[in-house]
């Protein structure tokens, strides 16, 4: 989800520096201001990227469902230039405070809503996979799918396991792959996702399954990085090696 700038913030830049246009009737003016020298460069480099940046927070504050009126946002920031501005600090302090707090609540409120429709799509994709041949669900959930089967020894949560695989999510979007690094990867079993830890344990070495793993045995309603909350992930794994872990050592019996 995207990240919406508080404000506060947009107010210190707002009457901390120079420029900004006011939308495409004034970009022919613009055009014709001097830029000969490193200082006229700067200065309205400075205008530039503050309105660039204005003009990608209102934005965001819109899709959240909050619309300023950009005209009084420019007649704020002529009014600070000038040293004429119709507020005193402790009104725009205020103002702006309120302000940042209803924008916590938007954000909230739509990391909700999406969370919530990430979560009832997710549950039709399960539902919707499960019912394909050639796919299995277990007790917990987890869904997987043998693409080359293998004999032999299973590795124990306990076990370090080396493996080749890609992640995706169910809309194909790759997030993490072995493969794209040249290199396969290893760890204990028991120290990766439950998806992983319950899933790899079916495998025998050689074998390669694809898994689909549902949010509760993998990333949640957190989510992680690239990983939107409530996201089921799909997952071609293929066991390379199984190292077992060191057994117990025996008892030497009391003499």
């Amino acid at each position: 989800m995207k990240k919406y700038f508080a404000v506060s913030v947009l107010a210190a830049s707002i009457f901390a520096v120079t420029g900004c246009q006011e939308e495409k009737a004034e970009t022919t003016a613009a055009a014709q201001v001097a830029l000969e020298t490193a200082e006229q460069q700067q200065a309205y480099a400075i205008g530039a990227s503050v309105s660039r940046y204005i003009a990608t927070t209102l934005e965001q504050q819109k899709e959240l469902g909050l619309e300023l009126d950009n005209a009084l946002v420019l007649k704020g920031m002529e009014d600070g230039l000038g040293g004429e501005v119709s507020m005193s600090e402790e009104e725009i302090q205020s103002t702006l405070k309120a302000l940042d707090e209803k924008l916590a609540g938007l954000v909230q409120a739509k990391a909700e809503a999406d969370a919530a429709s990430a979560k009832a799509e997710s549950e039709k994709f399960l539902a919707d996979n499960a019912a394909r041949e050639g796919v299995t669900v277990t007790e917990s959930g987890l869904q997987f799918e043998v693409l080359t089967d293998a004999e032999g020894d299973k590795p124990s949560a306990a076990d370090t396991v080396t493996v080749h695989y890609k992640g995706t999510l169910t809309d194909g979007t790759p997030f993490d792959s072995s493969y794209d690094r040249g290199e396969p990867a290893t760890f204990p079993l028991n120290r990766v996702i439950p998806g992983w830890t319950e899933g790899v344990q079916l495998m025998s070495k050689g074998a390669k399954y694809k898994f689909f793993i549902p949010a509760e045995l993998g990333y949640g309603e957190s989510g992680a990085g690239s990983i939107p909350p409530n996201s089921v992930l799909v997952f071609e794994v293929e066991l390379i090696d199984i190292e077992k872990a060191d057994a117990p050592a025996e008892e030497t019996p009391a003499s």
